[in-house]
């Protein structure tokens, strides 16, 4: 999709391919109220602007909405993005799960993580360090990650990445 097709789209449109992006409703509703913006670079620019002060409530829909890493989804996007978590050994994929498992404990929700490009081995590192943060500070954490989840996606959505 080109950016001129996105910002051609009627509302609720609009803020349904958004939310493939970034499952937080207010922020969809904010960055389709934003259009136009004129290129990749200022939409992209928006999104996160509006992102970062998306309502807590609204980040927990778009939590909601991500599996856990290393198991397998429905969605397309989720495999392709957890490609290297989905190829690991069963060794690898237990302690994922018990890793996720006490993750959601300590901090009530999913881990989530920039998966794109990482190994398991690697997430699962992630993880483990992630589990000795404090809440608040494993929530400006988790915020980055949603960021740059919610970016890879916006640009692919308007094809510019593979």
């Amino acid at each position: 999709m080109q950016l001129t097709e996105l910002e051609a789209l009627d509302a609720p449109r609009c803020e349904e391919l958004l939310r493939t992006c970034c499952d937080a409703p207010a922020w969809a509703a904010r960055l389709t109220a934003a259009r136009p913006f004129g290129s990749v670079e200022a939409l992209r620019e928006t999104a996160a602007r509006e992102l970062a002060v998306t309502p807590e409530e609204d980040v927990e829909v778009a939590l909601a909405a991500h599996p856990r890493i290393g198991e397998r989804s429905d969605s397309a996007t989720s495999r392709r993005e957890q490609a290297g978590a989905l190829a690991a050994d069963e060794d690898v994929l237990r302690r994922l799960a018990e890793g996720n498992r006490r993750y959601e404990e300590r901090f009530g929700h999913v881990y989530l993580v920039f998966a794109s490009g990482r190994s398991a081995t690697e997430l699962l590192d992630l993880l483990e360090t992630r589990l000795d943060n404090d809440p608040a500070a494993e929530r400006r954490v988790l915020r980055r990650e949603l960021a740059a989840i919610t970016d890879l996606r916006l640009r692919r959505l308007l094809e510019q990445t593979p």
